[in-house]
């Protein structure tokens, strides 16, 4: 392969990769209605402990949606970067 071709060859790649990595949004979303979900069971099942489990929600969600944030970083540089 000569060199013309490997440059044309990497952003294609770089791009690809982004896409791929973005596969992981899926997963993150995938995991906030799962915990949004039992959380709503929960509340339903006893309605009386209400705030504490919202509180614990929110803060899975959260922890759920850095991995999101990280995948969408690694995406940009991916990008934009490589």
């Amino acid at each position: 392969m000569d060199v013309n071709a490997v440059n044309a060859l990497v952003p294609g790649l770089a791009k690809l990769g982004a896409g791929i990595a973005m596969i992981g949004a899926l997963g993150s979303g995938i995991g906030i209605g799962l915990v949004v979900n039992g959380a709503l069971q929960a509340i339903g099942r006893n309605p009386d402990t209400q705030g504490i489990i919202q509180t614990n929600m929110i803060l899975g969600i959260v922890f759920v949606e850095s991995i999101a944030i990280y995948v969408l970083v690694v995406a940009l540089i991916l990008i934009f970067v490589a």
